[in-house]
This record gives C-alpha cells, structure tokens and sequence, in this order.
C-alpha cells in the first residue's frame, strides 16, 4: 500500500507539472517518515525512493544508522542546537534554520567534525502563525546576509515553509505565491553563498498547490504513510 500511495502522489505530482508546463524532474518529493518504523522505508527504497524526511534528530540518526542501503535524510523538524551534532553528517539538507543563532551553532558544529559544506534551507513562517517556529518574511532577507557573512561553512541554498493546515488547499496558494516572490527578491541580492535553487512548501493537504507556485520540493507523509500514531 505504501508503495502504491507514493506512486500516486509521484504521478500527481508529475501531472500538475505538465499541466503547467514545468519539468517534472524539477520537484522532488520528499517522504516524510517520521514516526513510521525502518520497514517503511525499506519497502520504498525498493522501487528507488531516496529521499525521506524526519523531524527528531535521533530517529534520523537511528534510520540512518541502520537502513539496508544509503538514502536522503532531510531534517525537517525544529532542530535544537544540542541536537545538532546527531545529524550534521547524516543528513543532505536541513530544511529548518531559523536563527542566526541555529545557523551559528551549525557552523560551529561543522568546524569541529571538520565538514567544510552544511547545505542549509532558512525556515519562513509566512502566515505569521503563533504556533510554527520560522522567521517573519520582512526579516529574512537580513538574516540571511548575517547568516552568508558569517558562517562560511553554511550554504543557504533555498527557503522553506508550514502552510497553515487548511480544508481548502486553494487558501494557501497566496502563501505559496509570497514565498516564491521572497525567493525571487532574494535572488536579486546576489547574496555571497546563497543561490536560492529549493522552495521546500507543500504538504499532504496542499501540496499540488504548492508544485503549481514553484515548489522544488513538496514533504509528503500522511499521504503516502497513513496516519501517524503520535503516541506511541
């Protein structure tokens, strides 16, 4: 069922990129297995999924330690500056910067196990939502150069954003449309070690939306999983 669900949401995905006239190959799609147990992601490692995203920094780093073969991990959760030191080295993108105090603290990690790049996405909370962490979007641009000035072992290499959890997926689609203006905005900075090339936005509820505002990557879970058990 796994499998047939991540097809599905693959081949969704690659019909709204045709229908607007985007390749395909430019979003990828990111199962969010956080909560779920190893043989989840075995079972889609066998029809070639490699990219997986996690929330907590010790189940990234267990997943890790233990899948059959090497996969994509993505932190995507809230990441803890003492938590950092468990997934520096183990995962591809963290998706979740947003401080210069995190970014510092990463930077820092990284001199000391001696990594020269941290591939990093700088967090938004574009809805201004009280709940979420991320920046406000009238901050970002600033941090970001403080960021690219002083931490020369980071590479911001895009943004990310939580939509608000809507019914009706059509009432994000402005939120998607202001991330990729801020994007675009920050583009025209030319800002030192910062290329702007992932939009990270989109999820089970709306992420068909966010492919057709220029999403590069969508964080697909409950789709594709099933519901989580949070309590166990």
């Amino acid at each position: 069922m796994i499998t047939d669900n991540y097809l599905e949401v693959r081949k969704k995905i690659d019909e709204t990129c045709e229908k607007i006239g985007r390749n395909p190959e430019e979003v990828t799609l990111i199962a969010v297995s956080k909560t779920k147990p190893l043989s989840d992601i075995e079972e889609l490692i066998k029809i070639g999924v490699t990219e997986f995203g996690e929330n907590k920094p010790q189940e990234l780093k267990t997943k890790y330690e233990n899948v059959s073969q090497p996969v994509h991990f993505h932190q995507i959760g809230h990441l803890q500056t003492n938590k950092i030191k468990y997934i520096i080295d183990k995962c591809v993108l963290i998706h979740s910067v947003d401080s210069v105090h995190l970014a510092q603290a990463i930077e820092k990690e990284a001199e000391k196990k001696g990594i020269d790049s941290v591939d990093i996405l700088i967090e938004v909370n574009y809805a201004q939502e009280e709940s979420k962490f991320g920046l406000n979007k009238e901050e970002v641009i600033d941090i970001i150069k403080e960021i690219s000035s002083t931490c020369s072992h980071l590479k911001i290499k895009g943004l990310m954003t939580i939509a608000p959890f809507v019914d009706n997926p059509e009432d994000n689609r402005v939120i998607f449309k202001g991330m990729k203006q801020l994007s675009l905005d920050i583009i025209s900075q030319n800002i030192h070690n910062v290329d702007m090339s992932v939009l990270s936005m989109g999820m089970t509820n709306d992420y068909l939306v966010a492919v057709e505002e220029g999403a590069t990557m969508v964080r697909v879970g409950t789709a594709i999983f099933g519901e989580r058990n949070y309590n166990i």
